[in-house]
Order: structure tokens, then sequence, then C-alpha cells
């Protein structure tokens, strides 16, 4: 192998380095996609999901339940208990940060189906592939006059699946499976 081509980790090739490559760089592209609000949904959805939201928070609230039964001399209570104006406070924050919560998700979402139907192609024409070098072996052999025995499972994979039908066998079990329960 020249040095050219030598793989960068000893032990990675070079198609693997190749993947990972080209995944960072769709990732970097999804991320500059993101609009302004995108990009602030998941910030404020990172910060709301973290242990110093967490806890400014609990100062905040300790501090304003505090002031509010008077036990901090000179400073003056502003929202007697029951706390109306604190709970009306948290109230809309709850409705904002679910807003953003859910906008996040949706783009996450958005990704994970784009990352699923990559998978899926790329394991349909692997299933081809794969197929096709089974069919290939086979006449082959034929061609060589080998007797490798016949083995039905084999036969079977050198059939071309048809994603459909295994969809359709799929959702069949699940509903007989889901008759027993």
């Amino acid at each position: 192998m020249s040095p050219a081509h030598r793989p960068k980790h000893p032990h990675i090739s070079e198609a693997v380095e190749r993947n990972i490559r080209t995944l960072v760089e769709i990732r970097r592209l999804l991320e500059s996609r993101r609009t302004r609000q995108e990009r602030l949904a998941d910030s404020v959805t990172s910060f709301s999901g973290s242990i110093p939201f967490v806890y400014s928070h609990i100062i905040f609230f300790a501090a304003w339940v505090a002031v509010n039964l008077n036990l901090i001399p000179g400073l003056k209570p502003f929202d007697p208990f029951p706390f109306g104006f604190l709970t009306m406070l948290v109230s809309l924050e709850a409705i904002f940060l679910s807003t953003f919560v859910l906008i996040s998700q949706n783009r996450q979402a958005q990704v994970s189906d784009r990352r699923a139907d990559l998978d899926l192609q790329i394991n349909l024409l692997a299933e081809y592939e794969i197929t096709k070098l089974l069919q290939l072996t086979d006449a082959v052999a034929d061609h060589l006059k080998l007797e490798p025995g016949k083995d039905l499972e084999l036969e079977e994979l050198k059939e071309q699946v048809l994603p459909h039908y295994v969809l359709r066998e799929m959702e069949k079990q699940k509903n007989r499976l889901s008759e027993r329960v």
C-alpha cells in the first residue's frame, strides 16, 4: 500500500475513514441549513435540559418564595402566597419551553427520517448486490460443473427480496401477534 493510500489510523480502513468524512460533512451541511429560529429553538431546548437550568430555577424559586413570605428583612413582598404572579410566569415559561422542545423534536425527526431513508436505500442495494453475487457464484459453480449439493436456504437467498412483500408479511405477523394478546 502506498503512503498516499495508507489509512490515517492503522486499524481503520480508507473506506471507513471516507465514510466518516462523508457523514461529518453531511452533518455540517444539515447544521448549516438550520434557520435562525431552529438554532434558537435548539439552544433554548439544550439549555432547558441542563443542570444549570435546574439550579437557576431552584435559586430563583427559593428567592421568590423567601421574598414573598417576608423571610428577607428589608425586601417587601410583591406576590403574596399563593404566589399568583409566579404561577402565571411558570405557566408562560412552560408554554414557551414546550413549544421550543416541539420545534427541536420536529427538526430532529426530519433528520432521523432522512437517515432512515438512506439506511433503507443502502440496505436494499446491499441485499440486491448480495443476491446477484449468490446468483453469479451459483452460475460459476454450474459452469465448472461443481456439485455443491442442494441447499434450500441458499436457493431462497438467491431470490430477490421485494420490500413491499417483506413489509406486508411483517404486518401480518404483527396482526397475528396482537390478535393473540
